[in-house]
C-alpha cells in the first residue's frame, strides 16, 4: 500500500473555492464597516457643535435663539472625513462627510429637541443603511 504524500490537485482546487467564495462574501461587509467608522468621526466631530448650541440654548433659555455658527460661537476646522458641520435654525446640525470611500457623501441631520431641562439629540443619515452609524439609521 502506498502512503499518500501532500494534497491532490482537486482538494487544492475545493480549498481555493471556499477561499474565493468567503473573501467574496467578507469584502464587501468590511467596506460598508470602514465607511461606517469614517461617518461615525463626522459625528464625533460634531459633537463640538453640539455643545455649542446646548451652551447657548441654556445661557439663552430657548432653542430658537440659536440660529447659526456665530450664534453658538462655534467655528468649523475640517478633518479628514469630515467636510463641514453647519449650525442651522433652532440648532439643527448638519455634518457632511467627505473621502469615506462611499458611492455619495453621507449627510447626518442632528435635531435637538428640549426636554425637562436638557437637550435630546436625534440623528439622521443619508446614504447606505450598512454604512451609516446605528444611531443615526432610521428606525
Amino acid at each position: 500500500m502506498k502512503k499518500q504524500q501532500g494534497f491532490t490537485l482537486i482538494e487544492l482546487m475545493i480549498v481555493i473555492a471556499i477561499l474565493g467564495i468567503l473573501i467574496a462574501i467578507a469584502l464587501p461587509a468590511y467596506q460598508d464597516y470602514t465607511i461606517r467608522t469614517k461617518n461615525a468621526e463626522c459625528i464625533n466631530v460634531a459633537a463640538g457643535a453640539k455643545l455649542a448650541v446646548a451652551e447657548t440654548a441654556q445661557d439663552r433659555g430657548t432653542l430658537t435663539a440659536v440660529n447659526n455658527d456665530a450664534d453658538a460661537g462655534y467655528s468649523f476646522d475640517e478633518s479628514s472625513y469630515c467636510q463641514d458641520v453647519v449650525i442651522g435654525a433652532n440648532g439643527v446640525i448638519t455634518a457632511t462627510t467627505q473621502d469615506t470611500g462611499a458611492a455619495t457623501p453621507s449627510v447626518f441631520t442632528l435635531t435637538p429637541t428640549s426636554a425637562a431641562g436638557r437637550l435630546e439629540w436625534m440623528c439622521r443619515g443619508t446614504g447606505k443603511a450598512s454604512q451609516i452609524p446605528a444611531e443615526c439609521r432610521a428606525p
